[in-house]
């Protein structure tokens, strides 16, 4: 049973949108960095060097948090060792390999309504891991929604055309892919760990080893300002506060239940790409996924909200 103050329904849609707006803020966030720090979009290991410093710090701020409230971060065993190593690669690693490589080559607007796909896969996954979490025809109607949505902001000028590329949205949802089974898994880790304590320690681990990567293929971080400084610590500011209420909601709720408020990133994500960045938000293709997307959230909600059998 969940802890009563997580497993509140106000507080949860209260700290998931929170997180969510979080998320879709990194959206522009990224693709400034990238324009500060002048790193071009084909700079991969440059890219990967950026991700390591912003989650290896945001990994740092848990797990000095944690032990200034007196949770032990340390002496976990071998296999809880094991289990953060392998979340963190997966997570952290993996996950943001794909996704600030994708980001490069498509914009914050199209960059953020992708990647609602993993709220899709978490939905799925969740299904065939978890028996009170199956799918039903309201949650199968809900993807079917969301991901038309996604065929429709890659539209191209002509009706049948295609605007995706593998480098760019194709990356983007393979990222979204590998967060939504990261996160299933995660959630179990987290029943026999404090969340805070295992999400500092997987981003830390995540992020270390995209810094070594990138180091490794010969990236560098240059261009350093306090404006750009500035926006590297919020970018991990950002993923230490989301991170671990994501992880603390994943723990005492269903992952479908928390989950589908992962439908809000991209609109917060669009939102912030348009306002911040001057992306296109007003076209008809963009605000149809929108809605789109916002209509697989209404779908998928009303039946995640349903009681626990």
């Amino acid at each position: 049973m969940g802890h009563p103050r997580f497993s509140d329904p106000r507080v949860v849609i209260a700290l998931a949108l929170l997180c969510c707006l979080l998320w879709g803020s990194s959206y522009p966030a990224i693709k400034t960095g990238y324009a500060w720090f002048g790193i071009a979009r084909n700079d991969i290991p440059t890219q990967l060097v950026f991700a390591g410093w912003r989650f290896l710090g945001a990994g740092l701020i848990l797990l000095a948090w944690a032990a200034a409230t007196r949770k032990a971060i340390g002496g976990l065993g071998f296999m809880a060792g094991r289990q953060l190593v392998v979340l963190g690669l997966a997570q952290t690693t993996l996950q943001y390999v794909f996704f600030y490589v994708g980001l490069a080559y498509t914009t914050g607007v199209k960059g953020s309504i992708m990647n609602a796909t993993g709220t899709f896969f978490s939905v799925l996954l969740a299904h065939w891991v978890y028996h009170n979490d199956r799918l039903s025809h309201a949650k199968l109607w809900g993807c079917l929604v969301g991901f038309a949505g996604v065929m429709v902001v890659n539209l191209g000028r002509g009706t049948l055309d295609l605007d995706f590329t593998l480098l760019g949205e194709g990356f983007v949802v393979i990222a979204a892919l590998v967060l939504a089974a990261a996160s299933i898994y995660g959630k179990q880790v987290s029943q026999r760990m404090d969340s805070v304590v295992m999400t500092g320690w997987q981003l830390s681990i995540g992020g270390a080893a995209l810094l070594a990567i990138g180091w490794g293929l010969g990236g560098a971080l240059t261009g350093f300002t306090w404006g750009s400084a500035l926006l590297l610590v919020y970018l991990a500011l950002l993923s230490s506060a989301a991170f671990s209420l994501w992880s603390i909601l994943l723990k005492h709720n269903r992952v479908s239940q928390v989950t589908v408020f992962n439908f809000t990133v991209p609109i917060f994500g669009a939102a912030l790409s348009a306002l911040f960045l001057g992306e296109a938000l007003l076209e008809w293709k963009n605000l149809l996924a929108l809605v789109l997307v916002c209509g697989g959230i209404w779908l998928v909600t009303r039946d995640a909200a349903s009681p626990t059998k």
